[in-house]
């Protein structure tokens, strides 16, 4: 929609900001929106960031947790039955 603006209408709509706002006060509103701006990126970056954080903590705990298993024969899940790791046996008296 801003591409199909003419040279002249983005004067035109320029001078009624400057008419309502006055000049004082638009270097304020320029600030105060770059603050914004900022804010708001550095809030999605620190979101994104914890996301990936609570992402790599599920994957590392859904490895661990998942049993191994071995197969007989390739695609044979009848036979297949659990492994237990070496610090896991329990020893017999």
């Amino acid at each position: 929609m801003i591409g199909n603006l003419r040279p002249m209408e983005i004067v035109l709509i320029l001078l009624v900001v400057l008419l309502l706002f006055g000049a004082k006060k638009l270097p304020d509103m320029a600030r105060s929106l770059g603050k914004s701006a900022r804010i708001l990126k550095s809030e999605a970056k620190a979101m994104k960031k914890e996301s990936e954080t609570e992402a790599a903590q599920q994957d590392a705990s859904a490895q661990q947790a998942a049993p191994k298993t071995i197969q007989a024969a390739p695609g044979d899940v009848t036979s297949s039955r659990p492994v237990t790791e070496p610090d896991q046996q329990t020893t017999k008296n």
